[in-house]
């Protein structure tokens, strides 16, 4: 059951006409299943936080609907706001607040919240309880929205690029975190630009460019629509000539190939794997070091990208 329904929806920023009014959302649809970890991926400026702000009610969009568990973010903001928890692209809070009193004022705000303290020991907070807003580290500032967005035991929670500002090890506990929360049965609308953190926490990704979605799927399943979704890599045994080289460019799905330091890289298809192999044996050709692996979200996400622009 969709518990996050958005329809048509458009946001243009500016007055009057001309192109320097292009929409921050151009005509976005989907839906959200609850319990899943949905993920907004794009690229800085193509409209994912525009997107979420709409969502989450901050905004208010110049056309389309959405629905959250059935209500207007807007016209029913009160509702929303008693289910949804939101960790923002850009927050503050009162530099001489503490860590414990922004965890307790928010618990304070909620009929059944969480148990603060084991959150901010999963966040590594537990050490700051008493530092003062002002006082702590960018990474720290992160860490405490995140508890924050969490505390009120929300059925919806939007993360806003999470693990900005994260060193690699708290940004990996971060995710071991929204990981235990989807578990829970918490639905995760996740905003990142972070590959890596998209095609590991997220069940279904929105690929966002110039405020239109380019792609809507699976992590493995956009690596699979987009070109080249095999890269096989190896060294001859011997110098190839030019004929050879043809042949391995124009081999069966072949996408692109490059050549550095005497290796090659082909992107292709599991095709292209077995008539690269046949054509190096015609040759008399060794592929030594040969390696075949899967392209990457980052290769797919270029790729859906550039074939929008």
């Amino acid at each position: 059951m969709a518990i996050i329904e958005v329809d048509a929806l458009r946001k243009t920023y500016g007055r009057g006409p001309g192109p320097g009014r292009r929409p921050a959302v151009d005509g976005i649809s989907f839906s959200v299943e609850e319990g899943e970890v949905f993920g907004i991926l794009g690229a800085n400026g193509a409209g994912k936080t525009t997107l979420v702000e709409c969502v989450e009610g901050l905004r208010v969009p110049d056309s389309g609907t959405i629905e959250v568990a059935g209500f207007d973010p807007v016209a029913q903001h009160d509702e929303v706001t008693r289910i949804l928890g939101a960790q923002l692209q850009e927050s503050e809070l009162p530099a001489k607040l503490t860590v414990r009193e922004a965890l307790a004022l928010y618990c304070a705000c909620y009929e059944a919240p969480a148990d603060w303290r084991p959150l901010a020991e999963r966040l590594g907070l537990t050490g700051k309880l008493g530092a003062r807003f002002g006082d702590l580290s960018a990474g720290q500032k992160q860490r405490l929205f995140i508890a924050l967005a969490l505390v009120g035991n929300p059925r919806v929670v939007v993360l806003d690029e999470l693990t900005t500002g994260l060193d690699p090890r708290a940004r990996r506990d971060t995710w071991e975190l929204i990981e235990d929360v989807r578990r829970g049965g918490v639905t995760v609308l996740l905003v990142t630009h972070f590959m890596e953190e998209a095609q590991r926490l997220c069940d279904r990704i929105a690929v966002i460019d110039k405020g239109r979605i380019a792609a809507l799927d699976t992590p493995s399943g956009l690596i699979r629509r987009a070109a080249g979704s095999t890269v096989i890599s190896f060294t001859p045994s011997s110098p190839l000539d030019e004929r050879v080289l043809a042949a391995l460019a124009a081999a069966p799905q072949a996408t692109a190939m490059t050549q550095e330091h005497g290796r090659f890289t082909l992107h292709g298809t599991d095709d292209t794997v077995n008539a690269v192999i046949t054509l190096l044996a015609r040759h008399h050709v060794t592929a030594h070091q040969l390696r075949v692996s899967e392209a990457t979200l980052d290769d797919a996400f270029l790729d859906l990208t550039e074939a929008q622009a």
